[in-house]
């Protein structure tokens, strides 16, 4: 893999390509029908605005969670019905975590990207089921991994036959409790020749650092994202919800929805200026 794989891929009727901005937001989970709605047509209009490729986002289930008893989503069938239905109101693809490979078919009926966890990037039963599919696949760098260990990560999606990749970084531990973005390995990762996001909702989590839930410092979400984006970041991964103080996971790290268009206007013009620096 390098700079000669092929340039980009279209999700649904988005195109996602090395060197152009693209998003994938939504909640964190697709916890109530109102939530799911709401954010999927506030996306679906700023896609429309900016003329922006977005994919919407939202976790049927959430895997990982810091205790047994925290909100985990409406699970595998009500999530993915949620999530066809947030598709025939706005005509966005769809983006859900898959955990296992008995998950990987049902999920592939309904989703336009299958997500790898960073927890999971290296499960490489997982990844090869999910690439098998055809449809795309956004892994999450592991928390773990340096930005060239994503080389193997990659070697085995585009191994199983599947060259629709999407790359994200989300942070790395430092410490406890807490994670970094090593604004190098943007350029590391970019070496691959696939697109590059940059997760600015889970790179802002203290993990676990709210006791029995994970913290975070939404307000650092903005800076974060047009640092990576500068960095070589091609796209941006976000979780925005209309109230993150009500919502039932990672408020914390979830952007307000009313703040995602001034958002989404600094970003847009900084990828446009960012487009004349010759392959900065």
């Amino acid at each position: 893999m390098s700079a000669a794989s092929p340039p980009g891929f279209r999700v649904g009727p988005a195109r996602i390509a090395p060197g152009r901005f693209f998003l994938i937001a939504g909640p964190d989970t697709a916890e109530s029908r109102d939530v799911v709605l709401r954010v999927a047509e506030a996306l679906a209009r700023e896609a429309l605005r900016l003329d922006l490729p977005v994919v919407f986002k939202a976790s049927y289930r959430k895997a990982n969670r810091s205790a047994a008893d925290a909100y985990t989503g409406p699970g595998l069938e009500a999530g993915l019905r949620l999530l066809a239905e947030a598709r025939a109101e706005t005509g966005l693809p769809l983006l859900s975590d898959v955990h296992g490979p008995e998950e990987v078919p049902a999920a592939a009926e309904v989703l336009d990207v299958l997500q790898i966890p960073a927890f999971l990037s290296r499960q490489t039963d997982l990844l090869t089921a999910a690439a098998r599919t055809g449809r795309a696949v956004n892994v999450k760098k592991g928390q773990f991994l340096a930005p060239d260990d994503m080389r193997l990560v990659a070697e085995k999606v585009t191994g199983a036959g599947n060259r629709k990749l999407i790359l994200t970084e989300r942070g790395t531990v430092f410490g406890f409790h807490d994670l970094v973005v090593d604004m190098r390995g943007f350029a590391s990762m970019a070496e691959l020749g696939f697109p590059i996001a940059f997760d600015a909702s889970h790179a802002v989590q203290r993990p676990s650092g709210d006791g029995r839930r994970s913290g975070g410092d939404r307000r650092l979400i903005p800076s974060l994202a047009r640092a990576a984006l500068a960095a070589g970041a091609d796209g941006l991964f976000l979780e925005t919800h209309p109230d993150p103080e009500r919502a039932l996971c990672d408020g914390t790290s979830q952007l307000p929805l009313a703040d995602l268009p001034r958002l989404l206007d600094e970003l847009v013009a900084l990828a446009e200026l960012k487009a004349g620096w010759g392959g900065g």
